[in-house]
Order: C-alpha cells, then sequence, then structure tokens
C-alpha cells in the first residue's frame, strides 16, 4: 500500500507542476525534498515516516519535472526570429502529413541563420496560389518530392512561436504542441533542397521511417474504401487521414479508444507474440539440448510478448495509450521472470509513475487520464468478480449451484456487459469535464465494436499491413483488404445510425473543478473492490448527478455577459441575459471542411449550457464574419436572426460553392435597419445602423451593394441597467461620423470597428463614444496590420482599457451593480507554456 502511495504522491507533485502560471526555482523543492526524506529514514514514529516519505515523493516528483519544464522552456524561437524568414537545415523527424494543396511534418532543426530556433518545430509547405476557402485545392507544379522521415533538407522558413485560439473550456492547442516538444512553426518560403538522406539517425527516425513505408504499402489496397484511413490507423496510428464526420460518430458511440491503436490492441498482438515464442520455444534445440531446458518457456515468451509489444508501440507512434499498455507490460514481465508476486493495482500505479518519468507532458493528454481510469475500473471490476466465478450463477429462488455450459456463457455475458456499464459510467465525469458530452450509446455500440474490431478488424488489418509489405502477395493482400473493410463497413452501419441519433448523447455544461471531483469520489466508492462498511454502492453513482444537471449562473434582471471569443481574424461575440443568449458574427469560413462556427462558437455555447439561440445578428457578409453561419444553424435551433443581407439568399450560394444540400434557417429571418430595438430581461437592444434604403446614403460616399461591403454593417446598441456596450462590425470612418451626427450615446464597452483599422476609430468617434473598455478582435500576425498602432494609442490615450484577443484570448465583460468587470481568459487559465505575448 505504501509503494502506490509514493507512486500518487509523486504524480500528485508533477500535476502541482502543470497547474503553475510561472515555473518556480528548484532550490527550495530540492531541499525540501531531502529533508522529508530524512524525516521519513530517521524518525522512529511510523506516522511521521509515512509521511515524510510520502511527501518527499511529493516534492521529487515537483522538483524533477519542473527542471524538465525549465529545460523546455528554454528551448525557444529567439525574439529576432519571430515573423521572419529563418534560413534552416532541418531533419524530418516524424510522418509527413498533409492534403493535396500542402504537406506538414515535425523537423529536427540541425542548423539555422540566424541562430536561435528550437530543437524541434513543425514545418508547413504549401503548395502556394490559395483559392480561398471554397476552392478546390491544386497540387503544386512541379509536384511535392517524396518526403520521408530521416531526409535532411536545406529550407527558407517563416518562424512564429507557437500560438493558438484561447477560450472558456476550449482544447489548448497550445498545450499540445509542447507537450509534444514542438516550441514553433514553420511555413516554407522558396523551393526547399534535398541535402542527404539519414535512415538511422536515431531509434525515433527508423520508427518513423518504417510507418512511412507500411503506410506507402497499404495505400494501394486501402485506396477509394470508405474507412481506408479507420484501417490505417488501427495499423500504425496514422489518424490524420479520418473524416471529421466519423470522428463525430466514434465520439458519440464511445468507440473512439477502438479506432486508434489502444491497450487491448497491444496487449492482444503481444499475446499472439507471446503464444508464438512459447510453442516454438519449447520444441526448438541448441547442442543438443532444449532450449526449454536452458531458459524456461514461460520466460522466453514473457520476453518475445514484450519485444512484440515494443515494436508495435514504436508503429504506432508511442502514444500515451501505448506507453502506458507498454509500461504495464513491462512491470508484469519483469515481475514474473524474477518471480516476484504483483497485483493489478501496483502494475497500474509504478506504471503510471514510469510514464510520467519519462514523460513528464504525458499526463497533459486526455488519453493519459482516460486510459488508466479505465484499467483502474476493469481491475477493480476484476477484483470484486475473482470473488465470486462465473459458475456460481445466482438464480432468484434458487441457491447458486454448477451450471452447465450455457448458464456458464450466459454469465460471462452478463459479467462483460457489468463491466462495460461500470467502464461507461466511471468515465463519464472525465468525459463530461474534457469534451462537455456523455455518449449514452456507448454500451451498446461497444458491446458489438470491442469483439468485431478487436477480434477481426485489428488482426485481419495487421496481416494486410505484412503482406502487402511483401512483394508477390498483392492478389491475398487486396483480397484481405477488401475482406477487412467489408466487416468494418458493416459494422460501422448500426454505429452511424446509432451515432446520429437524437438520444446518442446529450451536452452537459462545464461544472466546478469540486462538483467533478464529487462525481469522481462517487466512482470509487462506487467500485470499490472491498466491501463497504456503510452506505451502498449506488449512492456512489448518484454523486456524479450534481455535475450532470449542473447549470452556470446567469446574469441577473438588467445585467448581462459577454464573451468576445478568440476566433482569430474574424468577429464573433457571445451575449447572455437573464434568460435570453445573442450570438453577433459567426465567425471564419477556413475551408470548405472547417469554420469558426463549427470550432469554436458550438463547443463554448454547449460548454455554457445553452441548448438555443434566441437571437442570431450576422453584421455583413464578409467571410470573417459570416463564415461560420452554416455549421451554427445546423448545430443549434436559431429562433430570430437580423442580418444586413438575405440569409436564405447567402446560404443557398455558398451551399452550391460547398456542392452541399440545403442548410438550415432561422425561425424568423428579419433584416438589420436603424431604429429597430427590443427589450427583454431588462436589457434593450437597438440597431444604430444601417439606414433603412430610402433613408439616403453613406455621408460623402456612393452606396454599396447591399451586404457586400463593410459600410453595410449591423451596428447594434446594448443598454443593460448599469452599463452599454456599441457592436460595430465593419464600419469606418464615413459610418461614424453619420452615427454621431444622430446622436451616438456614449457607452461602457466598444468592440472596436472593423478589428481595429486605421479606417475606423476615429478621434471624434473616440470622444464620442468614451469607453472605458475597448476589445479588438484579430488573428496573431494577420497580414493587414489589424489592430493599427494608431488606433491603440487614440484608444489608449483616451483612457481605456485596450484589449486584442491575439494577446489575451477571448475577453469577458460582465455587467454587475457593483461595476464593469472586465477580464481576460488567457490570463485566467494562464500556464507556464504559454509565455508572455506582446504586439
Amino acid at each position: 500500500m505504501f509503494g502506490r502511495a509514493a507512486s500518487l504522491a509523486y504524480l500528485g507533485g508533477a500535476v502541482a507542476v502543470h497547474t503553475l502560471a510561472e515555473l518556480p526555482g528548484l532550490t527550495v523543492p530540492l531541499i525540501s525534498a531531502v529533508a522529508c526524506a530524512c524525516v521519513g529514514v530517521l524518525t522512529r514514529y511510523s506516522w511521521l515516516r509515512i509521511a515524510g516519505c510520502l511527501a518527499a515523493a511529493a516534492l521529487a516528483g515537483f522538483a524533477f519535472t519542473a527542471w524538465q519544464a525549465h529545460g523546455r522552456l528554454a528551448d525557444q524561437l529567439a525574439q529576432g526570429n519571430v515573423d521572419r524568414v529563418v534560413r534552416t537545415e532541418l531533419r524530418i523527424a516524424g510522418l509527413v502529413q498533409g492534403a493535396v494543396d500542402r504537406r506538414q511534418f515535425e523537423a529536427e532543426v540541425l542548423s539555422a541563420r540566424p541562430e536561435g530556433m528550437p530543437r524541434r518545430i513543425r514545418v508547413t509547405w504549401g503548395a502556394g496560389g490559395w483559392r480561398g476557402p471554397y476552392g478546390r485545392p491544386r497540387p503544386p507544379d512541379p509536384p511535392f518530392p517524396e518526403l520521408i522521415p530521416g531526409q535532411v533538407w536545406r529550407m527558407a522558413l517563416v518562424t512564429r512561436p507557437v500560438r493558438a485560439a484561447i477560450n472558456p473550456h476550449a482544447f489548448d492547442y497550445e498545450r499540445h504542441l509542447f507537450a509534444q516538444g514542438l516550441r514553433a512553426t514553420g511555413t516554407v518560403r522558396g523551393r526547399p533542397v534535398f541535402l542527404r538522406d539519414e535512415p538511422y539517425a536515431s531509434l525515433s527516425v527508423m520508427a518513423e521511417r518504417a510507418r512511412h513505408k507500411v503506410r506507402a504499402a497499404m495505400q494501394p489496397y486501402l485506396a477509394g474504401k470508405r474507412y481506408g484511413p479507420v484501417l490505417r490507423a488501427l495499423v500504425i496510428g496514422d489518424q490524420a487521414g479520418v473524416e471529421a464526420e466519423d470522428w463525430l460518430i466514434f465520439n458519440r458511440t464511445g468507440i473512439t479508444h477502438l479506432v486508434s491503436i489502444s491497450g487491448s490492441h497491444i496487449t492482444m498482438i503481444a499475446a499472439f507474440g507471446g503464444i508464438a515464442a512459447f510453442w516454438l520455444w519449447r520444441r526448438l534445440r541448441w547442442r543438443g539440448k532444449a532450449l526449454a531446458e536452458r531458459i524456461p518457456a514461460q520466460i522466453a515468451a514473457a520476453c518475445a510478448a514484450l519485444i512484440v509489444a515494443w515494436l508495435y508501440c514504436l508503429l504506432a507512434g508511442w502514444g500515451v495509450p501505448a506507453r502506458r499498455t507498454f509500461m504495464m507490460l513491462l512491470v508484469v514481465a519483469g515481475c514474473y521472470i524474477v518471480r516476484l508476486p504483483i497485483n493489478g493495482s501496483r502494475v497500474l500505479a509504478l506504471a503510471a509513475m514510469i510514464v510520467v518519468v519519462l514523460d513528464p507532458w504525458a499526463m497533459l493528454a486526455s488519453g493519459f487520464w482516460l486510459s488508466f481510469c479505465a484499467v483502474a475500473v476493469l481491475i477493480a471490476c476484476g477484483a470484486r468478480l475473482a470473488a465470486r466465478p462465473l459458475d456460481e450463477v445466482e438464480v432468484p429462488g434458487q441457491a447458486p449451484h454448477r451450471s452447465p455450459l450455457l448458464r456458464r456463457t450466459w454469465a460471462a455475458l452478463r459479467e462483460a456487459t457489468r463491466l462495460q456499464m461500470a467502464i461507461t459510467l466511471a468515465l463519464m465525469p472525465i468525459l463530461a469535464w474534457i469534451f462537455h458530452e456523455v455518449s449514452l450509446a456507448s454500451p451498446l455500440a461497444n458491446a458489438y465494436a470491442i469483439p468485431v474490431i478487436g477480434i477481426l478488424v485489428t488482426p485481419m488489418a495487421l496481416i494486410t499491413a505484412a503482406l502487402s509489405m511483401m512483394p508477390g502477395l498483392d492478389w491475398p493482400a487486396a483480397a484481405l483488404a477488401w475482406l477487412t473493410h467489408q466487416i468494418l463497413y458493416w459494422m460501422m452501419v448500426p454505429t452511424v445510425w446509432l451515432g446520429t441519433h437524437p438520444l446518442s448523447q446529450f451536452s452537459v455544461p462545464a461544472a466546478p473543478t469540486a462538483l467533478t471531483g464529487l462525481g469522481l469520489a462517487g466512482v470509487v466508492w462506487a467500485l470499490w473492490p472491498r466491501p463497504l462498511r456503510f452506505g451502498r454502492r449506488w449512492l456512489g453513482w448518484a454523486l456524479m448527478l450534481p455535475a450532470f444537471l449542473w447549470q452556470p449562473t446567469r446574469p441577473g434582471p438588467g445585467e448581462w455577459d459577454l464573451t468576445a471569443l478568440d476566433v482569430g481574424q474574424g468577429s464573433a461575440l457571445v451575449l447572455h441575459t437573464a434568460g435570453h443568449t445573442l450570438l453577433f458574427d459567426v465567425g471564419a469560413r477556413r475551408s470548405a471542411q472547417s469554420d469558426e462556427g463549427q470550432r469554436s462558437i458550438l463547443p463554448f455555447l454547449r460548454a455554457s449550457g445553452v441548448r438555443k439561440l434566441d437571437v442570431l445578428v450576422v453584421s455583413h457578409a464578409d467571410l470573417d464574419h459570416a463564415g461560420g453561419l452554416r455549421s451554427v444553424l445546423e448545430g443549434m435551433p436559431v429562433e430570430q436572426s437580423y442580418s444586413s443581407f438575405s440569409l436564405s439568399a447567402w446560404l443557398q450560394v455558398e451551399a452550391r460553392k460547398l456542392r452541399a444540400g440545403p442548410s438550415l434557417l432561422p425561425r424568423a429571418e428579419v433584416p438589420c435597419r436603424y431604429g429597430t430595438a427590443w427589450q427583454i430581461d431588462g436589457v434593450t437592444f437597438e440597431f444604430l445602423w444601417p439606414l433603412p434604403p430610402a433613408a439616403g446614403t453613406t455621408p460623402g460616399r456612393k452606396r454599396a451593394r447591399p451586404g457586400a461591403r463593410n459600410e453595410d454593417s449591423c451596428v447594434l446598441q446594448v443598454r443593460g441597467a448599469h452599463h452599454s456596450i456599441l457592436l460595430t462590425g465593419d464600419i469606418g470612418v464615413a459610418e461614424e461620423a453619420a452615427l454621431i451626427s444622430r446622436g451616438l450615446e456614449a457607452v461602457d464597452l466598444v468592440v472596436a470597428a472593423h478589428h481595429g483599422s486605421k479606417t475606423s476609430s476615429t478621434p471624434a468617434f473616440i470622444e464620442r463614444v468614451r469607453a472605458s473598455h475597448v476589445i479588438a478582435q484579430v488573428g496573431s500576425w494577420n497580414r493587414y496590420g489589424h489592430p493599427a498602432d494608431t488606433v491603440r494609442e487614440a484608444w489608449l490615450d483616451s483612457g481605456a482599457e485596450f484589449l486584442q484577443t491575439d494577446l489575451h484570448g477571448a475577453v469577458i465583460a460582465r455587467s454587475r451593480p457593483e461595476g464593469l468587470d472586465v477580464e481576460s481568459v488567457l490570463e485566467g487559465v494562464r500556464r507556464y507554456w504559454h509565455g508572455v505575448r506582446t504586439p
């Protein structure tokens, strides 16, 4: 028990480092760890000895993790190289990904001019000639060369530090890349030059090169198959080709762990290797003596299984689940070889500590917690099941008795169902905390998906990969690939139905950490392997309900909350009142498959407990303001919309460009016009622009085609009981002058017009609104230079606080009787890997 507690203490110390905004020095933790260890060793009091050793383990985990974090932070991009061209010599270090018009890969920097480059970066090599978010990608001319791990290239790169959107309750992409050791990104300029090939530069390069060869060998047999990328993911862990809609189905049905390299796959392959080695070892002889007489066949089989598992983990990309599984197998095999008895909980604790010692950032991945928690549930349920053999079946009204084969089979199925239900329920608090969704279809989908994928699809896919690597076996490889795909295809038919059913999953708001902790405590209570002295197990499951039923606190009557989301170079603002939600603009469209409505807005709304939008305002038809419209309408019901153009006509045009079906529409669609006003929850909303068509044109400028230009932007004023807002869209100098001439009132908060462009925010406008806070929604290093330095300085000189989403992340403003509270989301969630952002 002490060893497990010490492992948990070490993990707790490592976790503590990852909660810090700044890394501390190492002197105090090291001295404290040594002092606690001395107390634990020298004291004669048992309780003090235990406390001292546990404290020493926790401080050791803290100090060691902090030391490694200091080293990774020091490996950074020099400030002089930010957004500049750097000539580098680099080695491709990872499996190359990409589409028709681009390639992307991880690289090791060997040299750079000027110096100041981190050791590992992510490189993007584009084809050039981007045709917009609706255009079909075209390959470059001349085409991309074959990029293979181990190749060394000379490239001119535009380098930037890793910077990603920071929104409430959203995935932290900066954390994700930091955990992988990627400290900068580079975009290729010009034509790179191939220098040489180094296939044996390191073990990781050799593994990535093997993955590349397997992928290339399988490609002819998987091309054109609907779920071909899924089969490739099962073999080498390459998930880049899996469609976004497939991931949605996998998440909603709870089978994501099956379509990636999971612990069950690795264990199964290791078992096959161990069984084969056991069979061969007992039959082979050397110098007239059986090998089993020299080394027991069981030990040889354990070593062989471990080697097979290690090789497969390397082929799979050495992800967190793979590392966890291998470390557990390593502990089990090591204890078996030295004849050291060990139970499941000790294996799990020791494996977790080894994983974190080797990679302190492994615990930043959701897979770490899901993987170890799932195994912990299996261990707990296995301990309870061991106390009741399968042939001891409880029949109502009868005493337990020895059962025939049919009843034993039924008992096994019943226990498997209980086990799956236990895993599903146990992981619900973690899934709700991380993804804000809970799958209800998971038990049913896993009931048939686990045996189909684990027993049939995965082994067959691996055999297909092996056959594809052997010359002269094209026909068997093609036949097996077809058969494997057919099995997976027909398994996905009911899975897709389950995943698209409205009751397959439900969204849950982002609950406080305390409620999530209460739910996890309930899981431990319900699954505790020993008999409980108090309470019943079902009470543990009941402790999860507060996290699932919790609803975020809404503003009171006359109050409002405004969130300016970090959507890059675009606009999306969510305003909450006591009982209603308004969305002003829907962000940009990035490509035919991706937009900010899907990536940022809908996840935020669901995490905030919003089930429908009461009002949607799309200021004008530019893609950085209207690009996410289709996704928002399809993802959430909209009661009323206002816009300066026809939403239905715009969506019809977009559907033709996307070659997609018709989009859903709001229940009511009304143009935004000067004078339109309404009041809800004690908050007044009024459009100040554009003018009705008959009222004239913008002073000093010819009237543009409706909805086509920035001057048509909807301008919305929001007045609560305590504070007011002005949402300006992309209006310019002339429109600001017209608003002033029409009696524009002072407000407390302004969203800078046109992202802080120099064509807006005139001194007269700034003087009239007299805002105390200004928000500019801009993208990092955007090509427009937004916000303009003159505009920023003008607002600051007026006494306003100027916040921009590229530096502060999303910005939240709360209007309360005590005052207007405006805060940066980044400052609230800052961790040491975020660094300092400067204009």
